[in-house]
């Protein structure tokens, strides 16, 4: 199985806070491919949650609590 790191370079620290949104929805996409590491499966499953309101706002959930996560490591970009 292939090894996936899921915080890339080691790092929370952004320069932004649109790089934060950034890596914080990156986080959430290696969150899901280590939770289903089959591609193909991965794929076909786009098209059930692509379609559905409630799993299209657990995706957001998810990206907001991986934000939240960098954010805080950033001291809020102040």
């Amino acid at each position: 199985m292939e090894e996936i790191t899921l915080v890339p370079n080691n790092s929370l620290i952004t320069k932004t806070p649109e790089e934060g949104r950034q890596l914080a929805v990156k986080m959430a996409r290696l969150i899901i491919k280590l939770t289903q590491p089959n591609a193909d499966t991965r794929e076909k499953l786009r098209e059930v949650y692509g379609s559905d309101a409630m799993m299209l706002i657990a995706i957001g959930q998810t990206v907001a609590a991986e934000f939240a996560t960098v954010a805080a490591a950033n001291n809020y970009w102040r």
